[in-house]
């Protein structure tokens, strides 16, 4: 991944976030990555003013989401970017501990381009997000428009 795409990471729980920027870290990826811990603040980033995405054209943004955020759910915010002229090729990443298969697939019919469930045991959660990591250092992201 180039080092102009930033990271965006939606995720409510600290301990979570710090561990997928340190293994996003040890996996080589250098881009900057914006946390956010609930939905609101993150949408305001997104679709900055007047809410639509335009704030963010000619950047290229990765976004990393959890689904179970404290004020709306992450299913909200993937249908806002998919939705959004400006924001709808930015890949996003959906990282959750839900592993229903209807809420898979209704990520994925919504857009999202992987789906990762966030494994409950340490060795496991950091070794997947290393892997996640150097996902990130081969893919090609586009600019938004």
């Amino acid at each position: 991944m180039t080092r102009h795409v930033t990271i965006v990471m939606i995720e409510d729980d600290e301990g979570h976030a710090r561990l997928i920027e340190k293994n996003i870290r040890r996996a080589g990826v250098r881009n900057d990555i914006v946390a956010f811990r609930d939905g609101t603040s993150a949408i305001a980033y997104l679709f900055g003013e007047p809410g639509a995405g335009a704030s963010h054209a000619g950047r290229a943004l990765l976004i990393l989401l959890d689904l179970n955020l404290p004020d709306m759910t992450g299913i909200d915010i993937l249908k806002r970017i998919k939705a959004d002229e400006h924001l709808k090729r930015s890949p996003v990443v959906v990282l959750t501990t839900t592993d229903d298969q209807d809420e898979i697939k209704r990520c994925y019919d919504l857009g999202c381009n992987v789906y990762i469930t966030k494994p409950v045991e340490y060795e496991s959660f950091a070794h997947s997000i290393r892997q996640l990591g150097l996902f990130f250092s081969v893919i090609q992201v586009a600019e938004n428009s």
